[in-house]
């Protein structure tokens, strides 16, 4: 999620483990510290962009090191309070704030590597988008309650917008088995092979969901809105490369993306050389993360190092088209094409 939600859910959290033992500025505080910490391997330059992506969300998310560092943390911020005897509650206020991180993380569809050091396997459930307003405005609420009116009724209001915002999250996976079902139903009856499917929350919200279903030569791209009701999800189809994958198995950026994406992956090739994309991240044509890999690579040969490419749809033209869709419109989004 984004820095703000997570400084949010930091303080939210803090704010309800530690009540009114302390001062509520100094929970919100030290919660919002603890929430924002482990995206700070963002700054990290690994030196090649895939590797960038793919390391994001490593070490720093895992739960057992976010547990362990919680204790000297407490500590520290104990003493720094003088606050010594409240230490063990300090110590599970802030390995609450630290460890909802990356549970909230796994709720996208990223990738988050909760179990290092054990595994490097990127988990996400994909139902919800890295910035929701639904779900961040009733925490940030909930602090400024508990923060203005440092008393039982203020706590009161906080702990009610941490229950909220944790029901949206249900709310949001329950939005997700539907669409699920219902993306399963239109390839169905569309005669679309799939070899997997994801279904994830379009931005900013969970009553639009994005389908992309991989097939052998295509993947297709289709869009269900809960207002949409039984009507079938129209579903445009891309070429995914696959002649170009199965020469290029060897080249050590596929398999990387190939592990991190789930298989949700394409490759094209223009006069620019070689060009990798997560599908997963946002819509066709525009994605999150498309990388130039350099020219076809033949079986020994060093890869050259990748270099991202961002694209993004304007922003106006971008939300005209979410608040119609949403409403149950039918209608293409920006820069769709069906080659």
């Amino acid at each position: 999620m984004d820095s703000l939600t997570q400084l949010a859910l930091g303080a939210s959290v803090s704010l309800a483990v530690m009540g009114r033992r302390t001062a509520a500025w100094k929970a919100a505080l030290w919660g919002g510290v603890a929430g924002t910490l482990p995206d700070l391997d963002a700054f990290i330059d690994h030196g090649d962009a895939i590797l960038n992506m793919v390391r994001h969300r490593a070490e720093s998310h895992s739960l057992l090191y976010l547990a362990l560092a919680s204790g000297p943390m407490a500590w520290l911020v104990a003493r720094l309070h003088a606050e010594t005897p409240l230490w063990r509650r300090w110590w599970l206020a802030l390995a609450m704030a630290l460890v909802t991180h990356s549970l909230l993380d796994l709720m996208t569809v990223y990738g988050t590597q909760v179990w290092q050091p054990f595994t490097d396997e990127a988990y996400g459930v994909g139902s919800v988008f890295i910035i929701d307003p639904a779900y961040t405005l009733p925490l940030l609420l909930g602090v400024a309650l508990a923060l203005w009116r440092a008393n039982a009724q203020g706590h009161r209001w906080n702990r009610c917008a941490l229950v909220l915002s944790t029901l949206y999250l249900g709310w949001g996976m329950a939005a997700q088995a539907w669409a699920s079902r219902m993306a399963q139903a239109s390839l169905q009856a569309q005669g679309i092979a799939a070899e997997r499917v994801l279904v994830t929350a379009a931005p900013l919200t969970t009553g639009l969901w994005r389908v992309v279903a991989m097939g052998p030569e295509h993947y297709h791209e289709g869009f269900y809105a809960l207002m949409d009701g039984n009507r079938p999800i129209r579903f445009t189809a891309h070429p995914r490369g696959q002649a170009l994958l199965a020469q290029q198995a060897h080249h050590p950026q596929v398999q990387r993306m190939a592990r991190f994406s789930d298989g949700f992956f394409s490759l094209r090739q223009d006069g620019q050389g070689l060009w990798l994309t997560d599908l997963r991240m946002g819509q066709e044509p525009n994605y999150s993360f498309q990388f130039n890999i350099g020219p076809p690579l033949a079986e020994g040969e060093t890869a050259p190092v990748a270099t991202l490419r961002r694209m993004r749809i304007d922003l106006a033209r971008g939300l005209h088209w979410l608040g119609r869709r949403l409403l149950g419109q039918d209608i293409p989004p920006p820069d769709a094409t069906n080659p």
